[in-house]
């Protein structure tokens, strides 16, 4: 087959799954509808290497390649076909979306089955993740644009999965909404692109954006910035973030599907698509990697004194995605795409550690409670701790190469760029600081009764409630299901999570800074036109490296000693610097900020408009109005009696006063 067949497999199946499932979803028992999902995207995933192994069969300079099926849309001088556009970068996105997802969908089959929305559940995971490759393969705007839509309504779908929680109905509406502000704005950028380069085809854009625009012309950094706002708000950077920690209301699967290898990490490849728009408006890319550096720490300020162990890894989500932006940013593509590999790997591993100590706890996500499941947990324990590793960038792990090679590419540059450096470098520390926090508090100490029950071969079970709230459920569809289940008893959650856990670890060796460059050379042919071609030298190399290495084993002594060498300090600290506690655990008071500025006066504004407006003035309109046709009704039907001479006296009357009225008029 050719590479555009293997291409449009990739989008086939995970769409087939879905539709088959939603179809017969009552007539799929036990885990047959997990195992079609898992195929479907194992399917892709294997058609992802098939093409992939065709794209470099070509030469460098023919890598890439575009299929249309038909025209998608023809009027008005705007011509759009179904059709996708095949690079290196597509198929990097598409290994990494399917590989990733098709393990968190085998992990889910065991982890979901006690659910009555089982059918659902993966119906809506198979449709999260064709949405997301439409979007990475989508050739042209407009797909583009579809599948970014896409992706949002099947984030809403699976946060709110379960739709009798309130909270979740409410998460799932916030990040939809704050998705469609996203959306907004890259329609508003296509608009613009259509208008001054006369075509929405991807590569045509690119072509001819640096004859069509000066450089730094207010026109493309305006269109920069519009793409921003989507990918912003795509990727919970700031401040369009604060969807992502209320998207933990939905399946644990769900929290490590959007945040390894979907949806968050749409921004960082639509920045690294439009690098061609990006470089022609320098100061767009340069305010991106700002707010890029500046995500990144305050996101890992937060993780810093957060307590709900899936909410700490939202925040390390977040913070992570602050990376890849700055390297995207400030042209370090290969860097940015790495981490984003990386990071795919040992997130999605967190999240299931994370589903699998949760399961423990009977469903408690509260890392105050828990303590000492390192014995009860073993397995899960190694898995957790690889993933953390990792993500610290303790040296040699994957996690280690990508976020030292972001680091180093950006000290090489100077300037402002030192200073986003040093920023980044500080959240480094930080990350190193709040992933063994994690670890500390969750797996080390004296065990927890639900620790103690599970060394006793028994899983800790009590009746179903919202984490959240605390507030009683049953177990009815749109509730979570009765039973728990952990690694250590499920082998569809323990076989992923080895994978990932090997990957998290070793993953790294595939580019160490002076020995390989696989990613760099795989996407080099996307990036042969970059005006701009970053470079470490060998010093800047081994200073950034030897520092990270210093951030995060110091990171991790420092956890060890706040909360296993001696545990207490920690509360010292928080009363003795209570003001900057309780800013940090409300979060810098963004949420709060957004309900002053903009829920409030909507609110407002809404109240006004029902209680007021609608209620008074147009309901008191329409009632005047059907008050006064009633009465006219009343006295025409008191006129007609239905007696003949009391018609000829009104006729007789009406034509005397039409004589009197011309009599007058005449005279």
């Amino acid at each position: 087959m050719s590479l555009a067949t293997y291409s449009w497999l990739v989008l086939a199946f995970p769409l087939a799954g879905s539709i088959v499932i939603a179809l017969l979803w009552n007539r799929l028992s036990g885990r047959v509808a997990g195992v079609i999902a898992s195929t479907a995207i194992g399917l892709a995933f294997a058609n992802a290497i098939a093409a992939t192994i065709k794209l470099q069969e070509r030469p460098e300079e023919a890598r890439h390649a575009t299929s249309s099926l038909w025209d998608y849309a023809a009027t008005a001088g705007v011509n759009v076909e179904l059709g996708i556009f095949v690079d290196p970068l597509a198929l990097f996105m598409c290994l990494a979306v399917s590989g990733v997802s098709f393990l968190i969908h085998v992990y889910s089959v065991a982890y979901l089955k006690s659910d009555r929305g089982y059918s659902r559940y993966f119906a809506y995971l198979n449709f999260f993740v064709f949405s997301m490759l439409l979007l990475v393969l989508a050739g042209n705007f407009v797909l583009l644009i579809v599948g970014w839509a896409f992706v949002g309504f099947a984030s809403f779908a699976l946060i709110s999965f379960w739709y009798r929680r309130a909270t979740a109905t409410s998460a799932g509406m916030k990040a939809f909404v704050i998705n469609v502000i996203g959306d907004v704005g890259l329609v508003l950028a296509a608009i613009l692109l259509q208008r001054d380069t006369g075509t929405l085809d991807l590569p045509t854009v690119f072509a001819r954006a640096p004859q069509v625009f000066a450089h730094n012309e207010w026109v493309i950094v305006a269109i920069c910035l519009l793409i921003m706002v989507g990918a912003f708000a795509k990727s919970a950077q700031l401040p369009l973030h604060t969807w992502l920690p209320d998207a933990m209301e939905g399946p644990t699967p769900v929290s490590a599907l959007i945040h390894a290898a979907t949806m968050v990490t749409a921004g960082v490849y639509l920045i690294g698509r439009c690098y061609p728009l990006f470089q022609i408006a320098p100061t767009a890319a340069d305010i991106s990697a700002v707010i890029g550096t500046l995500t990144l720490l305050f996101a890992a300020s937060v993780a810093l004194v957060m307590t709900d162990l899936k909410r700490a890894i939202a925040y390390s989500t977040i913070s992570q995605i602050g990376y890849m932006i700055l390297a995207v940013s400030i042209a370090a593509y290969s860097a940015g795409f790495f981490h984003l590999m990386t990071h795919a790997f040992f997130k999605a591993l967190l999240f299931m550690g994370a589903g699998s100590v949760i399961s423990a706890m009977a469903g408690m996500q509260d890392m105050d409670r828990m303590s000492g499941l390192r014995r009860a947990l073993p397995f899960t324990f190694g898995c957790f701790l690889a993933g953390a590793l990792a993500l610290a960038a303790f040296p040699g792990t994957s996690g280690y190469f990508s976020k030292g090679e972001i680091l180093e590419l950006t000290a090489s540059r100077g300037g402002l760029y030192d200073v986003l450096y040093v920023v980044a470098t500080i959240g480094a520390f930080m990350t190193a600081l709040y992933a063994f926090r994690m670890v500390f508090r969750v797996f080390y100490g004296a065990p927890c009764e639900e620790a103690k029950q599970l060394e006793g071969g028994h899983l800790a079970h009590v009746e179903p409630f919202n984490p959240a709230t605390g507030e009683s459920e049953d177990t009815d569809v749109g509730f979570p299901g009765e039973q728990h289940h952990v690694a250590e008893r499920e082998w569809e959650m323990k076989v992923p999570m080895a994978i990932l856990a090997v990957l998290a670890i070793f993953a790294g060796l595939i580019q160490v800074p002076g020995v390989d460059d696989l990613v760099t050379a795989f996407l080099e042919p996307t990036f042969a036109g970059a005006v701009l071609h970053l470079h470490a030298s060998d010093a800047t190399q081994m200073l950034v490296l030897s520092l990270d290495a210093l951030c995060a084993i110091g990171g991790i002594a420092l956890a060890w000693f706040l909360y296993v060498h001696r545990p207490g300090t920690t509360a010292k600290l928080i009363e003795r610097f209570r003001g900057l506690h309780t800013f940090l655990v409300h979060k810098w008071y963004f949420d709060e900020a957004y309900e002053l500025i903009v829920v409030l006066p909507v609110r407002t504004v809404g109240r006004f408009a029902d209680e007021v407006f609608e209620r008074q003035v147009v309901q008191g309109m329409v009632n005047g109005t059907v008050a006064a046709v009633r009465a006219g009704n009343s006295l025409l039907r008191g006129a007609q009696t239905g007696v003949l001479r009391d018609y000829a006296l009104l006729l007789l009357v009406g034509v005397g006063g039409l004589a009197l009225y011309f009599l007058v008029v005449a005279r």
